[in-house]
């Protein structure tokens, strides 16, 4: 009896998550689409943990700000660095001597860190040295850091195309991963938006 009553809870419970899978599905509104010049990043934004820094993030992307940014600081096994909207866009206003020193007209934003942590195809917040100072770069984990966890806000994780994230130009190990002639952010949107 006790077998018979265990497997109709468990067929009422695996009827239950089958039927809530769509609701568990990518939200459009919090997922950011990357064109890269091989194809598309697709990322999961997370503002259930960093709210502030996910809702600044989405504003530059509608304000068109990343499109032909720059991945100005790639480092292999570690990490590929963009969003310089101040100097990195190569089309226009692009200064190789100060990419990666600039952010955006929008202010800058306190940590919000969390229990997250630093791995494969993690988003996380660029910042200087005051914990308070992110803006609007960002970068995408190639691997594991741990000693990232709880030191930089994480904003999203990579959930499709994580392959073409890896084809990104890498910069020279010996100038803290500085890109000649990077490659970019073709063009940045969100899902949600029919653009």
């Amino acid at each position: 009896m006790q077998l018979k009553t265990f497997a109709a809870v468990f067929a009422i419970l695996a009827g239950f998550f089958l039927a809530a899978a769509p609701a568990l599905a990518a939200d459009p509104e919090n997922t950011m689409i990357i064109t890269l010049k091989d194809g598309d990043v697709t990322i999961a934004l997370r503002p259930d943990i960093a709210p502030r820094n996910v809702a600044q993030v989405k504003k530059l992307v509608r304000d068109g700000a990343y499109d032909n940014v720059a991945f100005h600081r790639v480092i292999d096994g570690f990490m590929a660095q963009t969003g310089d909207v101040k100097f990195g866009n190569m089309e226009k206003d692009y200064n190789a001597d100060r990419v990666g020193t600039g952010g955006s007209d929008l202010p800058d934003l306190p940590a919000e860190f969390s229990n997250e942590h630093f791995v494969r195809g993690v988003v996380g917040m660029a910042r200087a040295q005051d914990p308070n100072s992110a803006n609007s770069q960002f970068f995408i984990m190639f691997a594991p850091a741990a000693p990232l966890d709880g030191q930089y806000t994480i904003i999203g994780e990579v959930v499709g195309g994580m392959e073409l994230v890896d084809n990104i130009k890498k910069g020279d190990q010996a100038q803290n991963g500085a890109v000649t002639d990077p490659d970019r952010m073709i063009k940045v949107r969100i899902a949600a938006d029919k653009k």
